[in-house]
């Protein structure tokens, strides 16, 4: 069976060992240079002070010709290797090796390596230096190594050393085990509220929010979960709007004609002509719903059937006009067009882009009170097309022009179907342009009314 380790105590445990890991290597690196560099760099300075003693003993072998004036001088040893010169020179001159006791530590070995005088632990396995007479090893100069001469007092130092570093790295590591728990506490609980905010989302609470706090990846992280919180929140509102929208659109036309056909059967009306009239209307806006929603869904996941080809965009922009005049005349609406003469390619789907400039123009249609202005201009630029629809009065609140584009959205709070479509027109309208690699934006028109404005590539022939 696994054992389930909280993210707590794996991030404590980490930081631990990685903070325990460092001062062990600390504290041995320190011991070990302790005990082999400082103790290398005292047999080096005893070995330098050895140097200094070799012209001494080659000039005393000269004159006594052997060793043997050390059998028979007891002092001669002393008197050799002691420094020379008076006492404030000597003490101004005198090495750390010198200090550390080098030259009692010194004896000398003859060609065999037997000792001969000074200190009675120099053997074979001393730090030698060759004594050298005339070319030839008359005998060698020896040091007993700093760490075999050190005394009982010197064990019992380096002894208490040894505990006082045990007790250092043992109060580091609490101190260490401390700042850790209460850093990563700090941490983890910030982490605690994104996972609580999390359950919270996939328990659809889209409301819920992090408190972003100090600016580093935390933070960043909590301000990226509150953009996809309140993205969430906004599809949950649109989803649930789309659902009423869309049963109250497809419900209204099916009431009518039930009421038609109800009244039929029980005698109150007679299957007339108008009557008919009347269901074949509401078939037609349910028709036209229906193809609305497939068109949008369809252009939502970018499957509509696009016919890319090169296209004159001014050739389809007035065969849509020529087609409403008549129903814009109907309104005593003045139509008034500002379109470039020369042919204005671009690669689109001709079919598509009627569908666009239809749309357009029966959302102004609709919108327009009657005896109103309509302009519609179509100019290029810098390898741009603008074409640019505007109307007169009535006018859309500046706080509502983000929200044109979004589906079933109508500026009126009402759902009167009589005075406005069923709010897909300008959604598809803006799914249409983007699948052309275009941007179609609404903005408060100068006659008083609305203004959207087209932008397409020319196509590059």
């Amino acid at each position: 069976m696994k054992i389930r380790i909280s993210i707590t105590v794996k991030l404590f445990l980490s930081v631990l060992t990685a903070c325990t890991a460092v001062l062990l290597v600390q504290t041995v690196t320190v011991r070990i240079s302790f005990q082999r560099d400082f103790l290398d760099y005292l047999n080096g300075q005893g070995s330098h002070s050895m140097e200094k003693i070799l012209p001494r003993l080659t000039v005393a072998y000269k004159e006594h010709g052997s060793w043997e004036f050390f059998h028979t001088d007891s002092m001669a040893w002393l008197d050799l290797i002691r420094p020379q010169g008076d006492f404030d020179e000597i003490n101004r001159n005198l090495s750390i090796a010198d200090q550390t006791g080098a030259l009692m530590r010194t004896g000398l070995l003859d060609t065999h390596l037997q000792r001969i005088a000074g200190n009675l632990r120099v053997d074979a396995n001393s730090i030698r230096r060759p004594v050298i007479v005339d070319g030839q090893t008359v005998g060698w100069i020896a040091m007993a190594p700093f760490q075999e001469m050190m005394s009982t007092n010197d064990e019992r130092f380096l002894e208490k050393q040894r505990k006082v570093w045990i007790v250092i790295g043992f109060t580091s590591l609490a101190v260490i085990a401390i700042l850790t728990f209460f850093l990563t506490r700090a941490l983890l609980d910030r982490v605690r509220g994104l996972v609580r905010a999390t359950h919270r989302l996939a328990a659809g609470d889209y409301a819920s929010r992090i408190e972003v706090g100090s600016l580093d990846e935390l933070g960043a992280l909590a301000q990226d979960f509150n953009r996809m919180a309140h993205a969430l929140e906004h599809n949950e509102r649109a989803r649930r709007t789309f659902m009423a929208d869309i049963s109250h659109e497809l419900r209204t036309p099916l009431a009518v004609i039930r009421a038609e056909l109800e009244a039929i059967q029980d005698g109150i009306r007679l299957p007339n002509t108008q009557s008919f009239d009347a269901m074949h209307r509401e078939i037609g806006q349910l028709g036209k719903l229906i193809d609305d929603l497939h068109d949008l869904a369809l252009t939502d996941i970018g499957a509509l059937a696009y016919r890319r080809l090169p296209i004159d965009l001014t050739t389809i922009l007035k065969t849509a006009l020529a087609s409403m005049q008549g129903r814009f005349n109907a309104k005593d609406l003045h139509l008034e067009t500002h379109l470039t003469p020369e042919a204005l390619i671009v690669i689109g789907d001709e079919r598509r882009l009627q569908q666009l400039f239809a749309n357009l123009l029966e959302n102004t249609l609709r919108y327009t009170d009657n005896g109103g202005q309509i302009n519609v201009s179509c100019t290029h630029t810098d390898g741009l097309v603008m074409i640019i629809f505007e109307d007169s009065a009535p006018g859309v609140p500046e706080d509502k022009l983000n929200h044109l584009f979004d589906r079933f959205y109508r500026v009126e709070a009402s759902r009167n179907r009589a005075s406005g479509g069923s709010g897909l027109g300008l959604a598809i309208c803006r799914n249409i342009a983007e699948a052309h690699n275009g941007h179609i934006s609404a903005t408060a028109s100068p006659l008083g009314g609305l203004r959207i404005s087209i932008e397409l590539t020319l196509a590059v022939l």
